[in-house]
């Protein structure tokens, strides 16, 4: 049997941290607050960053962190006492994308593996060779390949060196997101982790002699996104994924909910589990491409993994796909199956609920015996951050979350 891949799960803060972990997870990737691609996100305070190590550790997950932004001379000079704090503090590697960084990293933090970015681009087996050849243990390989040119990469690397590619999440107009765009438009440096996302702003022609008069690219009154792309799904694709040698799957989204770690991390840890217990008989669990489809994402793809002829553009909009909503997280939960959630979007009664939890398909049921902290089994639950009591024929994990089907407007 193949080696089970790792499931490398986003982290944006110590909530996200704890869900991801809860939900499956083999490893987080997160950033403290300074020299992360994810400036927007909360990202951890040293404080933060050692309590999530060792949470982390604590239940056998590992932890990598991003110190991936290109850097300017500026920055030099704060690295090395933030790698040693990051060693310090039991990181599991560092995740580099710029060689000066790398060198640094070598230096002051040298008991620290070192995992090369997929800002790196890493398109050939050549590539993989140098930087394992710097003393890297893994490479994060570059968004724009092929299942058969992984496995090329595989065979043309010692196998002291893994891989890892991206399985699930938002794509760049980009090669692994070296963007200029955004920096150009509007001052924001995708490469040091505060991109502005241009690529999904709606865009026309304006013709040199005539400022101020705009053309639509293409005849739809919605706008025309030229950049605009499709969110990466693999779910469906475990064998070929491990077939092709990788050794990491990673989920992008850090700066996404506790909900999308928790729902995205569960589903494709149910996927690979089920592989590797019966790979000759594999079928994909059918709630597994329903969680991934219960958050928030743009309409799905394959990525390039098999070539470039499935279009990746969505030209229609940059809005995302939002069926779902949480609807509350537990306060407290009980032996008997009590549980106590504070509620953070509104339900009546007699409506119909999904209660997720860590390593089950979800259950469903109808609200009928909620009630608040007086007891009261009310028509109507809409008072934000309200506790709301429910009794389950099971145990609640601490971790479950409840949700619902949005609310269509009329």
């Amino acid at each position: 049997m193949s080696k089970k891949p790792e499931l490398l799960s986003p982290a944006g803060d110590l909530e996200k941290l704890r869900f991801a972990i809860a939900y499956g997870a083999d490893a987080v990737y997160l950033a403290g607050q300074q020299f992360g691609m994810r400036a927007a996100a909360a990202n951890f305070t040293e404080e933060a960053l050692r309590e999530g190590i060792a949470y982390a550790h604590a239940r056998g997950v590992k932890c990598y962190i991003t110190v991936n932004i290109m850097p300017s001379n500026r920055d030099l000079d704060a690295l090395p006492p933030y790698l040693e704090v990051l060693q310090d503090a039991g990181a599991d590697a560092l995740i580099v994308a710029d060689v000066g960084v790398l060198r640094l990293a070598q230096r002051y933090a040298p008991r620290v593996p070192l995992h090369i970015s997929t800002q790196t681009s890493i398109l050939n087996y050549e590539a993989a060779n140098f930087w394992a050849d710097l003393g890297a243990e893994r490479a994060v390989l570059a968004r724009e390949l092929s299942l058969e040119e992984i496995a090329e990469i595989r065979a043309h690397t010692p196998k002291t060196l893994e891989l890892e590619a991206f399985v699930h999440g938002a794509m760049c107009i980009s090669y692994s997101g070296r963007c200029l765009i955004s920096q150009y438009m509007t001052g924001r440096d995708a490469n040091r982790g505060a991109c502005a996302q241009p690529c999904r702003w709606s865009y026309a022609l304006m013709e040199e002699k005539r400022p101020g008069e705009f053309f639509p690219v293409e005849e739809d009154a919605r706008g025309t996104y030229l950049y605009n792309s499709k969110d990466m799904c693999m779910i469906g694709h475990v064998p070929e994924l491990i077939a092709a040698g990788i050794d990491s799957f990673k989920i992008e989204g850090r700066n996404k909910t506790a909900y999308y770690a928790a729902c995205v991390t569960g589903a494709y840890r149910a996927a690979i589990d089920s592989y590797q217990a019966a790979p000759e008989e594999f079928a994909l669990p059918s709630f597994c491409m329903e969680e991934v489809s219960k958050v928030s994402h743009r309409e799905y793809y394959t990525g390039f993994y098999f070539g470039s002829a499935e279009n990746g553009q969505h030209y229609g909009d940059s809005q995302y796909i939002r069926e779902y909503e949480v609807v509350g997280m537990p306060v407290c939960c009980e032996a008997d199956g009590s549980a106590v959630f504070a509620l953070k979007n509104r339900f009546f009664k007699g409506e119909e609920l999904e209660l997720l939890q860590p390593g089950q398909p979800p259950y469903v049921f109808r609200a009928e015996q909620a009630v608040n902290d007086e007891g009261e089994a009310l028509e109507l639950f809409n008072v934000p951050q309200m506790r709301v009591h429910f009794t389950f024929p099971f145990a609640v994990d601490r971790f479950a979350i409840l949700r619902k089907r949005k609310e269509r407007p009329d």
